[in-house]
């Protein structure tokens, strides 16, 4: 297998790589580094691990289309033709043979799930589908793919916010918080500040917060009447004793 790994600036330099976050485009870097000759790559935490990223940082990539994900847990990075080309005398073919027999090339050399047929190698070490190979599998815009993991919606990405950055929420979740309360930053520094101080998990930190409000509204009466009746049992104690006087 190769040692060397490249990277065209023609991804890495794109505005959808610029803009993900430091620790997806780390992740990225890693899963190219540790991939075999052909792109795959089993060692998914052992990446995430190097990065400090989290699945959340894999589900961008996926999201973003720069890696595709296979159910046995192997991803392949789909621009990887473009990045790389190894000479046949260098060349090691993948021992994940039944995921990329899943994989077409597209006339740009990146890898696109759907097809039937395995890659051909070419004498030079690039990598292609012959003609005749590219009849029998090509897929028009009238074509549906079955149980494709292009053809499912993406997950929506959650982004992390509060002091430690430890509140996950989508950007669909965040605008609503921003319409139903004024005070929305403070509501999620309270709730980063408990999770960093208890470690308690929640399955959905914009529910969390959102019934953290409905129990504060219900406090907040019994709180201001509390006050009215203290004040109300002052000014009694105080007519008692002017009338006694």
């Amino acid at each position: 297998m190769a040692d060397k790994r490249m990277f065209n600036k023609k991804i890495t330099n794109s505005d959808a790589f610029i803009e993900l976050p430091a620790s997806t485009q780390a992740l990225y870097f890693h899963l190219n580094q540790e991939a075999d000759d052909d792109g795959f790559n089993n060692q998914v935490n052992n990446a995430m691990f190097k990065a400090h990223a989290t699945v959340d940082d894999l589900r961008v990539l996926m999201a973003k289309n720069f890696v595709i994900r296979f159910e046995s847990g192997v991803i392949v990075i789909k621009h990887w033709r473009i990045h790389n080309t190894i000479r046949q005398d260098r060349y090691t073919p993948t021992n994940f043979q039944e995921e990329l027999a899943m994989l077409g090339i597209k006339e740009n050399k990146s890898y696109t799930l759907g097809c039937q047929a395995v890659a051909k190698r070419l004498p030079n070490g690039c990598h292609s589908i012959d003609k005749n190979s590219r009849e029998e599998i090509s897929i028009d815009k009238n074509s549906i793919v079955i149980d494709s993991v292009e053809s499912k919606p993406p997950k929506k990405v959650k982004h992390k916010y509060g002091e430690y950055n430890n509140v996950l929420l989508t950007d669909e979740e965040l605008d609503k918080l921003k319409t139903e309360y004024s005070d929305f930053e403070e509501r999620i520094e309270r709730l980063s500040s408990y999770v960093a101080s208890t470690g308690k998990k929640y399955k959905s930190h914009y529910a969390t917060i959102r019934n953290w409000a409905r129990k504060d509204e219900k406090e907040t009466p019994k709180q201001k009447t509390s006050y009215v009746d203290a004040i109300n049992n002052r000014m009694s104690v105080v007519d008692d004793w002017l009338k006694g006087e």
